[in-house]
């Protein structure tokens, strides 16, 4: 089958504004604002190299923001779909505000989220035509996130309904455990439920150590304040275990970082495949904001899966992606091409004439 789309997911929309010139926010008074969510800033890799996405989302009918948001996705080679619900008032929905600074040597970025209200709490399966989507349409992958999974209610429900609809016409899943503590708080074992199950049907899973052991319940050995190579050696066999519990998944992918700055870090990445372990040693990146580095290494992998590539080659294009995304103030990597993203990996930034 031919996809329409490359890569789909389900989202909550919503706006970041940033300080300029790396300014704290609480002593700033300009800021860059741009459309963002979690999920939609994995698509960015594919769809800045030329292959249309999908959101799958909600908006506030008439509001600026939305229109500021579909303007951006458009441009983005995001397609969106998604119901315009009434704002009910000024005390009614809206798009999320995630106010963030980019932190400047030892002093550390700040992020605050303002979620109230937020329009993408209430997405629920009934909201979109999976069947059109996946069935008609076509999509080679799709892609769920912790966040949105475990945002509400129905956004749990919907994103377990959204992973049987494309496992059911073929379309490979991806999903990142991403746990956030704030989320889960009084429905942890309802979450665990509807995680697991999502887990089970997944053909790529992401995450840290922890995201398995909170989100899968999956037990592991502590790994707080221990060097790298015992935290490598943890998560090897944290991945053994999840492999048993999970044998259709055919990827388990997490990204290594150790801060050094807010403006330098240590960035690295495994890949357990089918042909076995693939690491990205620790390298020195510079960052200008970290916000989305990992959304950068997931979006690169996705497209090396969708290229067909070998697992270590898509290890490779993940990493690169990861330190293009936090190499700008957007927080999604947005390659003019291929070429830009290995000569990344290759270390090689000479002026390209």
């Amino acid at each position: 089958m031919i996809c329409k789309y490359a890569i789909a997911c389900v989202t909550s929309m919503g706006v970041r504004i940033t300080p300029a010139d790396r300014m704290a926010v609480h002593n700033s008074n300009q800021f860059y604002m741009q459309a963002t969510s979690a999920e939609t800033n994995v698509l960015n890799v594919a769809s800045s190299l030329g292959y249309p996405c999908l959101a799958m989302t909600k908006f506030v009918e008439g509001s600026p923001i939305a229109a500021f948001i579909k303007s951006q996705l458009r441009a983005r080679n995001i397609d969106y779909v998604g119901r315009d619900t009434a704002q009910g008032g000024p005390w009614g929905y809206r798009h999320q505000f995630n106010i963030a600074d980019s932190g400047f040597g030892m002093r550390a970025p700040r992020v605050w989220n303002d979620r109230a209200g937020e329009v993408g709490r209430t997405i629920s399966p009934d909201d979109f035509d999976l069947d059109r989507i996946f069935g008609e349409c076509g999509v080679g992958i799709l892609h769920i996130s912790g966040l949105i999974a475990a945002m509400s209610e129905d956004t749990t429900k919907c994103c377990l309904e959204v992973a049987k609809a494309a496992k059911k016409y073929g379309t490979k899943v991806s999903f990142d455990l991403n746990y956030r503590a704030s989320f889960w708080q009084g429905r942890e074992e309802e979450l665990r439920n509807a995680f697991t199950e999502i887990a089970s049907i997944s053909d790529i899973l992401i995450g840290n150590e922890e995201d398995y052991q909170l989100c899968l319940g999956l037990k592991g050995p502590e790994t707080e304040g221990k060097e790298l190579g015992s935290k490598i050696d943890s998560f090897k066999a944290m991945i053994a275990t999840a492999k048993q519990a999970y044998p259709n998944v055919k990827m388990f992918a997490t990204t290594l970082r150790q801060v050094v700055s807010a403006n330098m870090h240590l960035w690295g990445a495994m890949l357990l495949a089918e042909d076995g372990w693939h690491v990205e040693e620790l390298r020195e990146i510079p960052v200008m904001d970290r916000i989305g580095g990992g959304d950068g290494f997931s979006g690169g992998l996705l497209y090396g899966v969708l290229q067909g590539w070998k697992p270590e080659k898509c290890l490779q294009f993940g990493w690169a992606s990861g330190a293009m995304a936090v190499s700008s103030l957007n927080d999604y990597a947005e390659p003019a091409d291929e070429k830009q993203i290995w000569d990344i990996y290759a270390g090689n930034a000479r002026v390209q004439r």
